[in-house]
């Protein structure tokens, strides 16, 4: 009796740090720096898949205007300490942040000679706030309610959803 691997999940997590319009490009990205290993899975006849996912869903979505533009944005609380353009945040202020776009072409996040590469730069060319998770919320009857994730029931039934059947 052998174990043998038929299934590998490649998750992109903390996908609610980002809009919900830059999910498939952060898949993208993921399965790009996973190509190798990929095929070598599919070579020994393993199943592989690639989710952008979030198993503790800390933010939600909403859109700001600013002008005549529409900028779509996270909603979260920012755990204490953390700081948005010198603003400290207390773990207890609800904020909206406008997390960026990642490339349409995703060919441009590892072209490393072009003019938005700053290797020489003292500021990380990303930076990601850290929210708290969601306080749980309970229904009239006191059951309290499962935190909200993004994409979680979707892996769980890759990995394990035929020995649940």
């Amino acid at each position: 009796f052998s174990r043998r691997i038929d299934r590998i999940l490649v998750a992109a997590t903390k996908a609610d740090h980002l809009h919900h319009e830059s999910h498939d490009r952060l898949q993208a990205i993921v399965r790009r720096l996973a190509d190798r290993a990929v095929a070598r899975a599919n070579f020994t006849g393993a199943d592989v898949d690639v989710v952008a996912m979030a198993a503790v869903r800390a933010t939600r979505e909403g859109t700001v205007r600013q002008g005549r533009e529409t900028l779509p944005v996270i909603i979260g609380t920012p755990i204490a300490g953390e700081k948005i353009n010198g603003e400290t945040f207390d773990g207890k202020t609800e904020t909206a942040i406008f997390p960026g776009d990642l490339p349409e072409n995703i060919d441009a996040v590892f072209d490393v000679s072009g003019a938005d590469h700053r290797q020489d730069s003292a500021d990380p060319a990303i930076r990601f706030v850290r929210f708290r998770p969601p306080k749980l919320e309970r229904t009239a009857e006191g059951v309290t309610l499962s935190l909200p994730h993004i994409r979680l029931d979707r892996a769980l039934q890759f990995l394990i959803g035929d020995h649940l059947a």
